[in-house]
């Protein structure tokens, strides 16, 4: 496959993988919570994955009492388990360390690389015992200075969705993280996200206004065609959600890609970018034959085109 000459300032490294312009593009499935806290859940949803081709799968780590209002610890909701506080629940869908040892584990086996959001710095701490192999900064933490100093002290690379964000705040979390160790993704966090709100050309839009980062996609809407778009508009890193059915209990799975979507999504991701090509013309091999029989008129360059042909 050939891909375009890439800038070395705009390209970043993701385990043993690269990402950024003139490379493949990175391709994250999002379980997110959408494990729902089962354990043999996470590991179906891990084999979906790879199996698709993916690069990577991708959790959410929250310290519930941080990240849960206090005045919200005590609100009741019906479960899968039953009525249970809104704080308990949190804590319900939470894996702990053996399990994120066994989720690593079963990565490494499948090939795959896997990360997490942090969404608050104990979270940060957590991850960093289990050596993952970058960090992610959801929409929603994006103002959360001491969430992204912490993460930029870890060293390692840091996807940034900017779901939710003005354009200053935006250009404040990439100062405080340090443009030279991100991954700055295009998002709306609309959950679904309608066609209308998805504004694909934000992409070419942070390409300008970050010349040195590598600009990728984050989806939240239904279907893969818009997904599609993005990278034929350059994303060199996508994320979507996906889930064993859209069906289960739980707010993101409805906005998710089944299996069966996620495995054509790669496929045609993987197409695009043969398509896109480097951007230099040239006569193909293929094109020669029927240069030689449809082409009436050589042409005032025809001594190029007869060695084209050679």
């Amino acid at each position: 496959m050939t891909y375009p000459t890439s800038n070395p300032a705009r390209v970043r490294t993701i385990g043993d993988r690269q990402v950024g312009p003139g490379q493949p593009v990175y391709i994250v499935g999002e379980i997110g919570i959408n494990h729902n806290g089962d354990l043999e859940n996470a590991f179906a949803l891990i084999d979906a994955a790879a199996e698709a081709g993916c690069d990577a799968v991708k959790f959410q780590k929250r310290t519930p009492e941080i990240c849960v209002p206090k005045d919200q610890w005590e609100i009741e909701r019906d479960t899968p388990w039953g009525v249970m506080t809104y704080l308990e629940y949190r804590h319900r869908v939470e894996f702990g360390e053996d399990d994120y040892r066994a989720i690593g584990e079963r990565c490494t086996e499948r090939g795959i690389h896997w990360f997490a959001s942090p969404w608050d710095v104990p979270s940060v701490d957590f991850l960093e015992k289990l050596d993952v192999v970058a960090h992610k900064v959801a929409s929603a933490s994006l103002t959360d200075d001491e969430l992204l100093i912490r993460l930029r002290e870890t060293g390692k690379t840091v996807i940034l969705s900017t779901g939710m964000s003005t354009p200053r705040q935006i250009r404040h979390a990439v100062e405080v993280l340090g443009s030279e160790r991100i991954v700055l993704c295009h998002a709306t966090s609309t959950y679904p996200a309608p066609a209308e709100e998805l504004n694909l050309r934000m992409i070419n839009t942070l390409e300008r206004e970050y010349p040195n980062v590598p600009i990728g996609y984050s989806g939240h809407e239904t279907g893969l065609q818009t997904t599609l778009a993005a990278v034929a508009l350059g994303a060199t890193f996508v994320e979507r959600h996906i889930t064993l059915d859209r069906a289960m209990w739980g707010s993101d799975q409805a906005a998710s890609v089944e299996p069966g979507g996620l495995q054509r999504l790669v496929r045609d991701i993987r197409t695009i970018e043969t398509a896109l090509g480097d951007g230099v013309k040239k006569v193909y091999e293929g094109e020669k034959a029927a240069m030689r029989k449809l082409r009436r008129v050589p042409g005032q360059l025809a001594a190029e085109a007869a060695e084209a042909t050679a």
